[in-house]
């Protein structure tokens, strides 16, 4: 999959981790960009650091890298290449994927590592940019 272009978008992000049951709260849903995962066990929100989600568990710090799409559904091998590149530099991800592209969510304190593993592996990295 090298070749892709990928862009690094602006600001931090966080992870939280509520209750399953928990609500959706209303200032996730007026942020953007967001993801949302529910479970039997857990209800899992990636959106902006600056976006207030009380009484979740939270690790922020993370920045988002875009893999430039749209992607054919039927696309394979994207998320196990950015993966491994990743991997060989030491740096963990958390991997999000939309009906048209995927994200690589990776610790901000590594994007520069991460930056350079990526290019290494022959993907064009843009630099920050809006969502």
């Amino acid at each position: 999959m090298p070749g892709l272009s990928l862009r690094v978008l602006t600001g931090e992000y966080s992870i939280h981790r509520l209750d399953a049951g928990a609500p959706i709260p209303d200032a996730v849903l007026r942020s953007g960009p967001y993801w949302i995962g529910k479970t039997d066990e857990e209800l899992s929100i990636v959106c902006a650091s600056g976006v207030p989600v009380a009484g979740s568990r939270v690790d922020a710090g993370w920045s988002c890298i875009k893999v430039s799409g749209p992607l054919d559904l039927d696309a394979t091998g994207i998320l196990a290449s950015l993966s491994s590149a990743l991997a060989g530099a030491g740096v963990s991800l958390l991997a999000l994927s939309t009906y048209e592209t995927d994200y690589v969510l990776v610790r901000s304190r590594y994007l520069p590592q991460a930056i350079t593993a990526l290019k290494g592996a022959g993907y064009a990295v843009e630099p920050r940019t809006e969502s």
